[in-house]
């Protein structure tokens, strides 16, 4: 049996990913792991197409709380809005995450802002699973 080439993980990581940043429950993280576990020599593209699929499902809940109306203003909502940008390093939390991208969006926070502040957040939670496994990885 043959192993699955590289473009067929990633794919598969890039939709784990992608998928897990939506309102559809996921652990990317986990995928992650297990990628690099198997290809530790994909690490940096496993790295960055995880970042990538989970900061654009980030974006697709974004652009779902664009077409919401926005006459009514929650609690939370509102504290988004006093910290703005700042709070989206933390969409890739779970959970409040998916509230984070929807209320970006419903509040018309700048997508391009929003996207960066995304992936920002997206990429340094990846970076520290990856490197704590890395770490771990002689010992386990």
């Amino acid at each position: 049996m043959s192993a699955l080439p590289a473009q067929s993980v990633l794919a598969a990581l890039f939709l784990a990913s992608f998928l897990a940043a939506t309102v559809l429950p996921g652990g990317s993280e986990f995928a992650l792991l297990a990628l690099i576990h198997k290809h530790p020599e994909l690490l940096w593209a496993a790295i960055a197409v995880a970042t990538v699929g989970n900061t654009l499902g980030s974006m697709s809940t974004y652009w779902i709380g664009r077409v919401l109306p926005n006459r009514v203003r929650p609690v939370d909502v509102i504290r988004l809005h006093r910290y703005g940008y700042w709070a989206l390093l933390f969409a890739w939390l779970p959970i409040i995450g998916d509230a984070l991208a929807l209320g970006a969006g419903w509040l018309r926070l700048s997508p391009w802002w929003s996207l960066l502040a995304f992936a920002i957040g997206k990429l340094v939670r990846y970076l520290m699973v990856a490197g704590v496994w890395v770490a771990m990885a002689p010992t386990l």
